[in-house]
């Protein structure tokens, strides 16, 4: 009888471990599920307002050599995310700063789980020669090519959950990139590679692949750029990052801005405002010029502005001697514009960039390279940002040992004596003389 009691309960128990076991298996699986299930995909992300985008570099000094520690790149995303950014771009893999970013970013989410911060991870591209003092061959590509390629798969596939873009190449395609660009069989040749590895399951299936580039390298510009290789490429990507800067053609191509066509009469703040709306349909014209040139093709792809922005100072072409084109307060007048139209659009806006980075465009510290940041090396939010200050987003948050606080030191009629009027087509004329 003992035995026959001993063998019920044995019975009993292995059917209670048995269920208690299940149980927890399919609470496990439905976890998991869950989880799989909230994993944003580059889908969702792009075009969502409440994940807004940034161009980023970190790098702090003059010297490109000095990397960005792994605190200082925790610290520039945690500033960023503050202001809503939830998805940044980087350039190039064969330097150390994009695989820290990363770190740094999975590192704060295990830390904070709320946390998001995801990545459309650049692959730098040349042609041969590039960077050389050397002829450069730009139907023979270079062959540092195919490691920054490698490195941007094997980054994709160790941070599935932050990296959502490859990009292949950063204005690459653009024929005044004179010292490096390529034709474009070579960026379609490394999107092709990656879709294949998608494909058989070697890249996550959700990642997206695009290529970076000015408007009219995506067809948007001269008939010199509307070759088939060109054709096959918008087909292949999954999306077109597609860059326009207004800024830069105040000098270059500066009709709109000088034209005073409903100017006449105006104040100077309204001549600047106007001015700067018209800014922004010059950015919309050359984004509808693309989206003509891909649905011409039959394709129908989504279009996200990879790269725009607005210096707010300039020595040279675009300051006081030239366009008149950089101030903050103009910056922060073409900023909301980008942000409203793109917003509005459903597409992202990879604006053009968080962070001043001194390293960039040589010795002139005017050069308006090292000024398209919204923050200031030492962490001061220009004028564009001053309303996040006052709401204190940026509360507890330093950047270089700084608290966030306003350039001008807030005062605004300071920051306006720096403002000027764009010129006429008179006075653009007696400046270019000079």
């Amino acid at each position: 009888m003992k035995n026959y009691v001993s063998i019920i309960r044995n019975c009993i128990l292995v059917f209670l471990i048995s269920f208690l076991w299940s149980c927890g298996k399919v609470k496990n699986n439905n976890v998991n599920q869950v989880a799989e299930k909230n994993q944003l995909t580059a889908k969702d992300i792009l075009g969502n307002p409440n994940y807004l985008a940034m161009s980023y570099g970190g790098y702090r000094y003059p010297d490109h050599s000095i990397e960005p520690t792994l605190d200082e790149l925790k610290e520039d995303m945690k500033i960023l995310h503050a202001l809503g950014i939830r998805i940044v771009r980087t350039y190039k893999v064969h330097l150390p700063q994009a695989q820290n970013l990363l770190k740094a970013i999975s590192e704060i989410k295990e830390t904070d789980p709320s946390f998001e911060m995801y990545v459309m991870l650049g692959a730098w591209i040349d042609c041969k020669n590039a960077w050389t003092d050397q002829e450069p061959i730009h139907n023979i590509e270079s062959e540092d090519n195919k490691p920054q390629i490698e490195k941007a798969v094997a980054l994709a596939n160790q941070y599935p959950d932050i990296v959502k873009v490859i990009a292949v190449g950063n204005e690459a395609m653009v024929k005044w990139a004179v010292s490096y660009y390529v034709e474009p069989w070579i960026i379609l040749k490394w999107v092709n590679h990656l879709q294949t590895l998608k494909n058989e399951g070697k890249l996550p299936k959700d990642l997206w692949v695009t290529s970076s580039d000015n408007f009219a390298s995506w067809g948007g510009g001269g008939e010199e750029y509307h070759v088939e290789d060109l054709n096959k490429l918008i087909e292949a990507v999954d999306f077109l990052s597609v860059h326009t800067y207004p800024m830069h053609d105040t000098h270059y191509q500066p009709e709109f801005w000088l034209n005073q066509e409903g100017l006449e009469g105006k104040t100077d703040m309204e001549k600047i405002e106007l001015s700067m709306l018209r800014a922004k349909e010059y950015a919309i014209t050359q984004y509808e010029n693309v989206k003509k040139y891909m649905e011409n093709l039959g394709v129908n792809k989504p279009i996200h502005i990879g790269e725009t922005g607005w210096a707010s100072y300039s020595s040279g072409y675009y300051g006081t001697n030239g366009s008149k084109a950089c101030d903050e307060y103009k910056e922060a007048l073409y900023y909301k514009h980008m942000r409203d139209w793109t917003n509005e659009a459903g597409m992202s806006c990879f604006y053009f960039e968080g962070f001043d980075e001194p390293w960039k465009g040589g010795d002139n510290s005017g050069n308006s390279e090292k000024h398209f940041g919204l923050f200031t090396v030492d962490g001061k939010a220009k004028y564009v940002l001053w309303d996040a200050v006052d709401k204190g987003i940026f509360e507890g948050l330093t950047r270089n040992g700084n608290p966030i606080t306003k350039t001008y030191d807030g005062n605004k009629n300071e920051l306006m004596k720096d403002v000027e009027v764009p010129p006429t087509a008179e006075e653009w004329h007696a400046i270019k003389q000079h």
